[in-house]
C-alpha cells in the first residue's frame, strides 16, 4: 500500500512553438520512452510520452488561430505492455508499436483528426492505409473547450494510452476571457486515471483474463482497473491551495474507470463548462460524475475553508454501474486539497450567472434519424465482443450523414454497462434517456419502453462529445455533420472496448456526390 498524499501535485509545462511558418504556430512532438517517479516510494517506471512527458505538455491555443503540430514517434521497437494479435489491426504482421495522435474533441479534417489507421512507426518507417500526413493542422475554430490529445492506434490504443500518450489540449477565445473566473495560477488542469505497478515501479497490465481464454495469450480483458489513482501523472497527489475561488479542467483520462467525484467536506463543484465549452448557466453539484474521455470545467471555492484538508473521493462502481464499488481507502481516494497557503491577494473572481450564449437545437433541426444499438456477442474464442449495430470494424460503412446535415442518434443500449459514445468531428447536444424492458428484448427481440423521456441532468445541458449511453435506456442525441466531408469514426471510449470492436468509421459525404 503506497502512502497516500506524499507527492505535490505536477503542472504539465506549456508547450511553445518551435517557429511559425505562414504566421502559422508549428510544433514538433517526440514520443519517448522515459523513467518517471510516479510516487515517492515507487522505483522510477518506464512510461511512453508525448516529448518524454507523462501527461504531455499542454497546449494553449485560441480560437479560429490555427496551429500545426509534427507529431514524431522516438519510441523502441518493441512494445513493453502485452499485444493480443487475435484483434483486429494488431494481428501478426503488423507493427508492434504504431502511434497516431486523435485531438480529442478537435474539430479537425479528416487527414488530421488521427483516424485509427493512420498509424506510423517509429522514425516513419512504415505508414497504415490511410492518411500519411506528417504534419497535422488544428484549425481551432470551435469555442473555448477543453480538449485533450491521446493515441488512437487500431487494436492498440488502451496499451498506449496506458503506457502514458495522453496530454491536455485547451482552447480560449475573447468570450471566455472577458469572464472574471479564476485563472493563472488559480486555473489548473487535473488528468485522473488509473494505474497498477509492480514492486520494481512498473506498470502492471493484465495479460489475459481471470478466466484465462484458451488458444489467445496474451487476450484482451473486458476492461481495466488499477489499483491506484492518479492525478496529473502522480499516485493520490496533494495540491496546496490558498483559501479562494480555483477553477480546475478536470479529465477523466482513465482505461475504463468512471469516476464519481465528491469533496469529503461537503464542498460543492460549480460546473461552469462541459467536453465542448461553458455552459449557458453555472450549475452547482455535490457529485460529479465523469465516464472516460468526458470533462468537467468547475470552479472550487476554499475560502471558508482555510486550515483544512479535502480529499476528493470516488464512489463509482467498477464497470460502471453494475460492478463493486471501490475500496474507499484506495480507489475511492483520488487527491487532497491543502487549504494551508495565506491569501496571496483579494480574490477578485467570480463565477457570472451568464457564461455563454448557448442555442438549444430542436428536433425539427434534423432531417434525418439513426437508431444504433450497443450490444454484445461471442467471439470465436467465447469472448464477449461490445459492438454498435452489431457490426464489425471491417463492415460495410453504414452511417454516411450528408455534410450539414443535422441527425438524431438514438443509442439503445442492449448491455448491462454504460458506455460512453464518443464521435469524431462533431459536438452534440443530449436530447433524453428513455428506459426499456431489457427481459422484452431479450426474449421477443422488441423495444418496450417503461417510463418518459428524461432530460438530461442541468450539468449535460451543454454541448458534449462523449455521452454516456446508461444500460437499457434509449439514449438521444443530436448534432450537425459539419464543418468537413470525409472519414471519421464514432466509438465507445472504454479503452478495451474501443480496441475489440465497438468503434465503427462513419463518412461525411458530399451531397450529390
Amino acid at each position: 500500500m503506497l502512502e497516500q498524499f506524499v507527492d505535490r501535485l505536477p503542472i504539465m509545462p506549456v508547450i511553445q512553438p518551435q517557429s511559425f511558418k505562414d504566421q502559422i504556430p508549428f510544433y514538433e512532438v517526440t514520443m519517448k520512452e522515459s523513467l518517471l517517479k510516479l510516487h515517492r516510494d515507487l522505483p522510477p517506471t518506464r512510461v511512453w510520452g508525448y516529448n518524454g512527458l507523462f501527461p504531455g505538455p499542454t497546449f494553449q491555443v485560441f480560437r479560429d488561430h490555427p496551429v500545426r503540430v509534427l507529431w514524431k514517434s522516438d519510441l523502441p521497437q518493441k512494445h513493453f505492455l502485452p499485444i493480443d494479435t487475435t484483434v483486429h489491426g494488431a494481428n501478426h504482421g503488423a507493427p508492434k508499436v504504431r502511434t497516431v495522435v486523435h485531438l480529442h474533441g478537435g474539430v479537425t479534417p479528416d487527414t488530421s483528426d488521427g483516424y485509427p489507421e493512420a498509424w506510423f512507426t517509429p522514425g516513419f518507417q512504415q505508414v497504415g492505409p490511410y492518411f500519411t500526413n506528417v504534419v497535422y493542422e488544428y484549425p481551432n475554430g470551435q469555442a473555448a473547450t477543453n480538449l485533450w490529445y491521446h493515441d488512437h492506434a487500431m487494436g492498440i490504443t488502451r496499451l498506449n494510452i496506458y503506457a502514458g500518450l495522453a496530454g491536455m489540449y485547451i482552447v480560449h477565445d475573447e468570450v471566455e476571457l472577458s469572464l472574471p473566473l479564476p485563472r493563472g495560477e488559480y486555473e489548473i488542469p487535473l488528468i485522473i486515471q488509473d494505474r497498477s505497478f509492480h514492486d520494481d515501479g512498473s506498470l502492471y497490465y493484465p495479460s489475459e483474463p481471470t478466466p484465462p481464454v484458451e488458444g489467445v495469450d496474451p487476450s484482451v480483458i473486458p476492461d481495466f482497473f488499477g489499483k491506484t489513482n492518479l492525478v496529473n501523472g502522480k499516485v493520490w497527489p496533494y495540491l496546496e491551495v490558498e483559501p479562494r475561488k480555483y477553477r480546475f479542467r478536470i479529465l477523466n483520462g482513465a482505461n475504463a474507470r468512471f469516476y464519481g467525484l465528491s469533496l469529503s467536506n461537503g464542498l460543492p463543484f460549480v460546473q461552469i463548462g462541459t467536453d465542448q465549452g461553458l455552459l449557458e448557466h453555472p450549475v452547482t453539484v455535490p457529485y460529479l460524475l465523469l465516464a472516460p474521455a468526458e470533462r468537467a470545467d468547475v470552479v472550487i471555492d476554499f475560502s471558508s475553508s482555510a486550515g483544512e484538508e479535502i480529499v476528493m473521493k470516488n464512489d463509482a462502481a467498477s464497470p460502471f454501474p453494475q460492478g463493486k464499488k471501490p475500496n474507499p481507502k484506495t480507489t475511492g481516494v483520488v487527491m487532497q486539497f491543502r487549504v494551508k497557503k495565506e491569501l496571496a491577494s483579494k480574490d477578485q473572481s467570480s463565477v457570472p450567472y451568464v457564461l455563454s450564449n448557448y442555442h438549444v437545437m430542436s428536433e425539427k433541426q434534423a432531417n434525418n434519424e439513426r437508431s444504433l444499438t450497443l450490444g454484445m456477442r461471442p467471439d470465436q474464442y467465447g469472448r464477449e465482443i461490445h459492438l454498435l449495430n452489431d457490426d464489425l470494424w471491417i463492415d460495410p460503412i453504414t452511417e454516411k450523414p450528408g455534410l450539414g446535415d443535422t441527425e438524431i442518434w438514438s443509442l439503445v443500449n442492449l448491455s448491462k454497462a454504460t458506455h460512453p459514445i464518443h464521435l469524431h468531428l462533431v459536438k452534440f447536444q443530449i436530447l433524453d434517456r428513455q428506459p426499456f424492458d431489457g427481459d422484452v428484448y431479450e426474449k421477443e427481440g422488441r423495444i418496450e419502453t417503461t417510463g418518459p423521456r428524461v432530460k438530461p441532468d442541468l450539468n449535460e445541458r451543454g454541448w458534449k462529445d462523449t455521452v454516456r449511453a446508461n444500460p437499457k435506456e434509449i439514449t438521444r442525441i443530436i448534432m450537425k455533420f459539419t464543418p468537413y466531408a470525409g472519414l471519421f469514426v464514432w466509438h465507445c471510449h472504454i479503452l478495451e472496448h474501443e480496441d475489440y470492436e465497438m468503434m465503427r468509421p462513419y463518412q461525411v459525404v458530399l451531397k450529390g456526390n
